[in-house]
């Protein structure tokens, strides 16, 4: 009777966290995304407007040009998310956000996120989450390293950002980065 009512929890455990999970915390979304209404043309691009899926190819395939080239080899693309419709952007949630990556696993770029320096700037935090783990980037880099390269090396071109914090970020990125290899240099920052 105890081993049946142990394998019983166990199975609750199983199924209910990982359903909990896509239910309240919305990023994990990016896991299952045709369960919340889009459409999955291939393994790396999924819309909710097929008409945009050109567009959409485009900017993805950019942002990896641009971030191979100019910041450092990606091992694997993510799955991009594009979301064209505000119901489709709430549905992954980060409301306030124009695009959003979710560690390695992908990017959601929602309604106003469609711009170049947008999907570079999500496909750099995939890229940083790639060389130092998502864990790592996450809770031991400089929130001035992460983002501030992001918007530096993304080629944001609005100076100022509109938001005081994520320029100053973007200036000491700017400071501390004196061309010589980010990704050597960056493993001693904490």
């Amino acid at each position: 009777m105890r081993l049946q009512t142990s394998l019983l929890v166990l199975m609750l455990v199983i199924f209910a966290f990982p359903s909990a999970a896509l239910a309240f915390y919305k990023p994990t979304r990016v896991l299952l995304p045709q369960l919340f209404g889009v459409e999955c043309p291939s393994e790396n691009i999924c819309i909710d407007d097929l008409t945009r899926l050109e567009a959409a190819e485009q900017l993805r395939a950019e942002a990896v040009d641009f971030v191979n080239s100019n910041v450092g080899r990606i091992s694997r693309v993510p799955r991009f998310i594009f979301c064209n419709t505000q119901t489709c952007s709430d549905k992954f949630g980060q409301y306030h956000a124009a695009a959003y990556n979710v560690g390695t696993v992908g990017i959601v770029i929602r309604t106003k996120g469609w711009r170049k320096h947008f999907v570079r700037h999500e496909l750099i935090h995939h890229l940083q989450n790639e060389r130092f783990g998502s864990i790592n980037a996450f809770l031991f880099k400089p929130k001035w390293f992460l983002e501030g390269m992001a918007y530096s090396l993304s080629g944001d071109p609005r100076r100022p950002i509109p938001n005081d914090e994520l320029e100053g970020y973007r200036t000491e990125f700017e400071r501390w980065h004196d061309g010589s290899d980010i990704w050597t240099r960056a493993m001693h920052l904490r």
